[in-house]
């Protein structure tokens, strides 16, 4: 095994030990990506050739110098006897909505290509402090716009390292996919409708969104402010405890982080679930599509073979202690698709309004009449086909005579989803639960082209979700089995707010149940591949 294939906690473990040094430990992520990853994406990339179509594709900016540097000063740090952080010398990459100074910000957009930030984020700062060494920024959808990452103006678009010719998902889909293909062991995205955990899932990764303040979005370029949650991906939980530890906490940068104590996530992981109340809801095992012909909501049962391995899981946590309840009633999860739409559209309108072609990013080389013009131009070739269409159906439902239609509409049903995890999660309540176990998504990875034009049936991917995100309570996805072609099946825990370190310990006692499991010794296609 090489060493980008590590876990970052053995990894930190060996280099402690000093039988391997950061230098070493970057050079073989730098090397898996020089492997696997292909050309970046950039704009006007035009059609993928055959050789593309097996590659990963994960990379917008690999920003190799500086991870060099960076691995060398923890060498030199450890060589003085010095502690270089809790996660000296671990490469992790960086979701391309996240500004860090010197390196291009681009949200995946025309409109920010040549925007080189002055600032680095809160989260990637903290991950730096923690020695963690930085490889580059990956690909997302635009803005963090859809659930694919087709929608990204820098292609070739990242594909699923299990098989390319199906999506990664999204929009964290380039930090999923560098994490599952082995070019790094961690990697910092952002959740606003399921964009850490859906993708976490179709690629076979652990993802989790934190409680809505926990981790600060200071340096994050906003979609939706109420919505956006950052949060680490890796290939197991041990990881992605690890980074959580590193980056959440209160920040007097970002006024709605929570002024709470950040309590040890590594502390109970081990400790089992004996006793824990978890529930299942018969609402997470439905899924609702808009009919294409009727405009009609209409109804199906979840794929059997998710549904079963979701079930299997509770059967296993039933085995280790846990008390399952069943028929939780979540009456509202159906609801959360068409109330973010209204609520993150209004959202993302107003803050795309920053982009008008004057302060930064992108500006028309057309001649204009005017600051209007200007703007008109800028905006009509900056801006790719999603955020156009986010833009004008926020401006639409939030004017003033349809607001009381749809805007302050939405906010009510929002109101309802969080009730439903307030009464579930309610220590003096009928169910008392801990976590909730859930399918992560209505389907595993999807074929690249299959729903890519489709803006409704495309955020439908995220519908079981996005009602954590509506609640501002935290989720986990991780790995739980593989479907008849070989995609991952991705299991959810939700839970109360601030209850990671309970969830962190369900989804590790899970983790080390199935550990023996033939489809954990399974291998990305891009990895089969390489092995020969």
């Amino acid at each position: 095994m090489e060493l980008c294939d590590l876990p970052a906690y053995e990894l930190s473990l060996l280099l402690r030990q000093k039988q391997v040094s950061a230098l070493e430990i970057t050079q073989s992520c730098l090397q898996r990506i020089e492997k696997v990853d292909g050309r970046p994406g950039q704009l006007d990339g035009g059609q993928p050739t055959p050789e593309d179509e097996e590659k990963v594709h994960a990379f917008i900016t690999l920003t190799k110098k500086r991870a060099l540097a960076q691995a060398n000063a923890i060498d030199r740090k450890l060589a003085a006897g010095e502690d270089p952080g809790p996660l000296a010398g671990i490469p992790f990459t960086v979701k391309d909505i996240f500004c860090v100074r010197g390196t291009p910000s681009t949200a995946a957009s025309r409109i920010l290509a040549n925007f080189v930030a002055p600032y680095t984020a809160t989260p990637v700062e903290r991950m730096e402090a923690a020695g963690a060494v930085l490889l580059g920024k990956v690909n997302l959808d635009e803005f963090t716009y859809g659930s694919s990452n087709e929608s990204s103006a820098f292609q070739p678009a990242p594909r699923n390292p299990w098989n390319p010719a199906y999506v990664p998902g999204g929009s964290s889909g380039g930090s999923a996919a560098s994490v599952a293909a082995g070019e790094a062991p961690l990697s910092l995205g952002t959740d606003t409708a399921g964009s850490i955990r859906q993708p976490a899932a179709f690629c076979g990764v652990v993802g989790v969104k934190p409680t809505y303040g926990r981790v600060s979005r200071y340096g994050l370029i906003a979609f939706g402010s109420s919505l956006d949650c950052p949060g680490p991906l890796a290939r197991n939980v041990v990881d992605a405890a690890l980074m959580l530890q590193a980056i959440a906490g209160p920040d007097a940068r970002d006024s709605t982080t929570a002024n709470l104590p950040v309590p040890d996530y590594l502390a109970a992981l081990e400790e089992g679930v004996r006793g824990l109340r978890i529930g299942l809801s018969p609402d997470y095992f439905q899924i609702t599509f808009p009919d294409a012909h009727s405009g009609e909501y209409r109804q199906q049962e979840l794929p059997a073979e998710i549904e079963a391995r979701v079930r299997y899981a509770a059967g296993v946590l039933a085995s280790m202690g846990a008390e399952i309840i069943e028929d939780v009633p979540m009456p509202n999860t159906r609801y959360g698709i068409p109330a973010y739409f209204v609520i993150s559209r209004v959202e993302a309108a107003s803050n795309l309004h920053r982009y008008d072609g004057v302060k930064y990013g992108y500006r028309t080389p057309q001649p204009v009449s005017d600051l209007r013009d200007l703007y008109r131009k800028t905006r009509n070739e900056g801006f790719g086909l999603q955020p156009k269409l986010r833009i004008l159906m926020g401006m639409y439902v939030s004017a003033a005579q349809y607001s009381a239609q749809y805007y302050r509409r939405a906010l009510r049903v929002r109101t309802l989803i969080r009730r439903d995890f307030e009464q579930a999660f309610d220590p003096e309540g009928k169910y008392r639960l801990h976590a909730l176990l859930t399918p992560t998504t209505p389907t595993t990875a999807f074929e690249i082209g299959a729903v890519y034009g489709d803006s409704v049936l495309m955020q439908y991917a995220d519908q079981l979700t996005v009602p954590a995100n509506h609640a501002g309570v935290p989720g986990v996805s991780l790995p739980f089995g593989l479907d008849e072609h070989g995609l991952p099946i991705g299991v959810q825990l939700l839970g109360a707010d601030f209850s990671e370190p309970v969830l962190l310990r369900i989804a590790r006692a899970l983790e080390l149940a199935t550990e023996s499991e033939p489809w954990r010794k399974l291998k990305p296609q891009v990895l089969r591949n390489l092995a020969g």
